[in-house]
Order: C-alpha cells, then structure tokens, then sequence
C-alpha cells in the first residue's frame, strides 16, 4: 500500500492541554457527517451512565497511543491521539478471539468501551461545527471542535452488517459503498476528508485500490481564539536553541498572562487557555533534555495540572505552521499490537480474512497571534489476507497414474496412466 508522503493544502490558508477533565473533553468530538448507507441508518443512540472508570482509561489509552506516535523529538511532530484512539476503537469493534482480547489489553479498554466513546461523544456536542465556515485568519471565541467518522466499504454488501451498525451506533459512522477498483474512489475518499477538515487536508494518507477491501477514516478539527490574544506590534524575531546547541532566529510572541503553571523535576509547564474550558498544555524540558514522554509520565503531568495554581507570567512563544504525516503501522505494533496489525488476526466480524493493510495520519498545525487552527485525518485499510502456505509441495513432472473415484462406493470410474502429457 503507497502512502502520500506530500502533505497539500489549500491556496490561501493559514496553515497540535489541561485537568484531567479538559484532557477528557478533547476525547470526546462531534458528529459525523451523514452519507448514504450500505445499510438502513442507525442513528447513534447516546450512552448514559458510563462508569467514570470507563472514561478514565480511554484517557489513558489516548495518552498511551500520543506518546507512541511522537517518538522523534528531533523533528516537528503534530499528530492525533484523539484520532488515531477513534480509528482503533472502530477497529475494535470488529476484532474477536485473541486479537480483541490483544487491543483491550495493550490499550486498557474497558469492557464498556463503546459505550465510553459514545457518551464522551455527547459530551461536546455544543462545540461541534462546520470546519467550512470557519475564518481560519481570525479563530473564533466560541471553540470548534469537529469529528468526524466514516467507514468506505465494497459495494454488495460484503461487510459484516452487525460491525457496520455498532459503528453507526456509537460512533455515528457514515457507511460508503464504493468500488475500490474505481479510479474515482481515492477522489471520492479525499472529497470526504476535505469537507470534514475544512480544506486543511485535501487528501487521505493512504491510496486504496483494487485490492483494498475497507478504509476506516476519522477527522478531527479544532480551531478556537486565545482567551487572551497576543498583540501583533509584540511579535519580534527572536533566538531559538535548537538541540544541537545552534541558534535560528524566530518570530516569538510576547505577552502577559494568567496561567496555571507546573514546576516540575525535569521540565515546568504551563496551560495557555482558549475559551470554554479547552487550553493548549505547554511543556519545556529541562536545558539539554528532549520533548519526550511517555503515556505514564503524560498521565501524570495531566495529575500535577489537576492540583496547579494560576500564576502571573511574562510569557515569550514562537509561532509556528506544521503538517505531520505518518506510517501508523510501526508505532502501534511496537507498543505490543502485534496480532491486531499482523498478518493474521481475526477480524471475521468485519470480514472473513482480513487483515489491516495500511494505518496512517496525517496532521497539520497553525499557532499565531490570535489562536490556533489543526486538523488530522487517521485512517486505516484492510486487504483479504493471503492464503496460508502450502504444507506440502507436489509437482507431477515424471509418469504418473490417476484414477476417477466414486467416493460412496469407491468405484474406479476411471484408471490410467500418464506417460507423456503432450
């Protein structure tokens, strides 16, 4: 499967946090958009009564899969955990035997997962929007976030029906039925990501083709003003160290807030807020130390951030316009998904014999004076898998007999030799 590594956006555009709970709204998106189904509708059926236990560790699971996916402290990195715990958790729904047990173990599911994911879905239902409407040259007060998901599935009716109706159900996923082979359908998947991310990603990270058999796609979009915007006559080039010790000077902002703010052993952070609850959770290292954590120690800022007080601060930060894309394959085998993403897990509810053939994302990000716009796409696709190897070889290339058999009986129809085929 060929991966787009060209990350396009559109001409004129301006081109990713918190307590514990504000970690928890951004689990939970918006709506999906509402194409034609495969099937009769399902409108998703909002969950009540979730355990908090249930939420908890799909905020784990979040944190688990972010820090697998910025592994690379020397480059700029923007990704998704949001998404890519989405497009999982839709895979999720299809998986059985040992590689469901697998993916509850590795990402600490709850056994309510679904459930879960639905009713944090409701949760932000106010903040949901048209991404399409969006100013992205002036963000606005009222936050947008906008999720989106789809599933893009063989035209006949090939995919499990009781798989398609647990993603419309929980996760308001539109079904398309599509012909792979069509040289139309990679136009008609990026359409879809376009629409859904507002232009900021035009094309899926993944080309599907004549032997894909499913894509699972979601789209996260968020774009929201500063609770305090920074004045424009204060941004000024500045130094900025890059780990190699060198200096490159940088457009930096420049302004005084109220903040919470961590001093921690190792790094000291602080939570620059937007409106409504959301904040952009900011971490700097100690001098000569990466930006690298790992889920545990991200689970535990979230804790020191929890108990934070507001401080008082001069506050210098560049701007900055990033696109990510990634091979999501490595990340989420190397964190002990093996058989879920090998060639053989069971994922027969989805369909017989599948297996997950490309994971991808793609992500980008604009910070400036007056907020923050980002957009990702996660996507998964599935191939038939491959017959298993012959257990035994046999070449008939000498002489050799035959024989035609009644199998009730064990009559020899017919006896023979072959002596020369020609």
């Amino acid at each position: 499967m060929k991966h787009r590594r060209e990350q396009q956006r559109q001409p004129g555009r301006i081109s990713r946090t918190a307590t514990t709970t504000a970690a928890l709204v951004l689990l939970t998106a918006c709506t999906a958009s509402t194409p034609g189904q495969q099937m009769a509708p399902v409108d998703r059926v909002l969950q009540q009564g979730v355990r908090p236990e249930a939420t908890d560790a799909l905020l784990r699971s979040t944190f688990r899969l972010g820090a697998a996916m910025t592994t690379d402290p020397a480059s700029n990195q923007v990704t998704s955990p949001l998404g890519a715990l989405y497009a999982v958790s839709m895979l999720r729904a299809g998986a059985g035997t040992t590689t469901a047990a697998e993916m509850d173990a590795v990402l600490g599911l709850p056994a309510e997962h679904h459930e879960a994911m639905n009713a944090l879905l409701a949760r932000v239902q106010y903040f949901d929007g048209d991404p399409g409407s969006v100013d992205e040259e002036d963000p606005p007060g009222k936050p947008v976030l906008h999720l989106a998901n789809a599933v893009f599935v063989p035209e006949g009716g090939t995919t499990g029906e009781g798989y398609l109706e647990t993603l419309a159900r929980h996760y308001g996923a539109g079904v398309h039925p599509v012909d792979f082979a069509d040289p139309s359908t990679p136009a008609r998947i990026d359409d879809w990501v376009s629409a859904e991310t507002g232009g900021r990603i035009t094309k899926a990270p993944i080309e599907v083709g004549a032997g894909t058999t499913l894509s699972l796609l979601n789209t996260v979009y968020f774009a929201a003003a500063w609770d305090e915007p920074f004045d424009p006559s204060g941004t000024v080039d500045r130094d900025f160290v890059l780990a190699d010790g060198s200096s490159v000077d940088v457009p930096m902002m420049h302004g005084t807030r109220t903040v919470r703010h961590v001093q921690a052993a190792g790094w000291t952070g602080i939570d620059l807020p937007y409106g409504e609850g959301f904040s952009m959770r900011l971490i700097l290292p100690a001098e000569g130390s990466p930006p690298e954590w790992n889920g545990q120690e991200l689970l535990d800022m979230a804790l020191l951030f929890d108990a934070a007080e507001d401080v008082w601060v001069d506050l210098a930060l560049p701007t900055w316009d990033h696109a990510f894309e990634q091979d999501l394959l490595g990340p989420l085998t190397a964190i002990g998904l093996e058989e879920s993403f090998g060639p053989d897990p069971d994922f027969r509810k989805i369909q017989p014999g599948s297996f997950v053939a490309g994971a991808a994302q793609a992500a980008n990000i604009t910070v400036a004076e007056k907020g923050t716009i980002a957009a990702a796409v996660t996507q998964l696709t599935m191939m038939a898998s491959a017959p298993a190897p012959p257990e035994l070889s046999v070449t008939f290339d000498r002489p050799f007999g035959y024989q035609i058999i009644h199998e009730d009986t064990g009559l020899p129809l017919f006896l023979g030799a072959v002596a020369d085929p020609r």
